[in-house]
């Protein structure tokens, strides 16, 4: 069985629907991401981006921000094919990942992911080329709107963001923290001192 016979399998199986009520819908209380424990036959977030993206990270979607540290690239701008990885927030307490398919401006680019929207009234869905759009006040990704199938637009609520996850070995300095995250004494350029003078002129 090929993976992505798998995959729409599982979808087709996801038996925890939950009714959309297109008057009154809200993502902030639907969305569950990566932290949809009570259904364990619906598609969940972290195998479809392992899948397109090509980041071979396991584990819950919160925790791909720390692992990917040492391995893969990481950084604060969305490129094709890098996953974004979403901070726990309400309902979504495991987080969620979602690759970059396509930069459409500086504020505006589109997902590939699963498990975001109810879609038909069930969870566990596969979304590709769907819009998320920067609403940091910074433009730093540090937040984003998310579009959700049963309002057919972008959502209401500000998902935080921890970051993008590149398909690429990291380089030899440690990734700098954003100007509106709580400084980390550890999250300093260590082998690129131009680059601190050019990060911290610009900070």
């Amino acid at each position: 069985m090929t993976l992505r016979t798998t995959f729409a399998l599982a979808a087709a199986l996801a038996i925890s629907a939950i009714p959309a009520n297109a008057s009154g819908v809200s993502e902030f209380a639907l969305v569950s991401g990566g932290g949809a424990i009570t259904l364990p036959v619906a598609l969940q977030c972290v195998p479809y981006a392992r899948s397109v993206s090509g980041i071979q990270i396991r584990g819950d979607a919160w925790t791909w921000w720390d692992k990917a540290a040492g391995t893969y690239a990481r950084g604060y701008r969305p490129k094709v094919g890098a996953v974004m990885a979403f901070k726990p927030y309400g309902k979504m307490e495991l987080g969620h990942v979602a690759a970059v398919s396509k930069i459409v401006d500086s504020r505006t680019i589109l997902l590939r992911h699963a498990n975001w929207s109810l879609i038909n009234g069930t969870r566990g869905q596969i979304e590709n080329d769907v819009q998320a759009m920067d609403v940091s006040p910074n433009n730093d990704w540090s937040q984003v709107r998310v579009w959700f199938a049963p309002l057919q637009g972008l959502g209401g609520t500000a998902w935080p963001v921890q970051g993008f996850i590149y398909n690429e070995k990291p380089r030899s300095f440690k990734l700098k923290a954003r100007p509106s995250d709580t400084q980390d004494p550890n999250d300093i350029y260590v082998n690129d001192p131009i680059g601190a003078i050019i990060a911290a002129y610009r900070s």
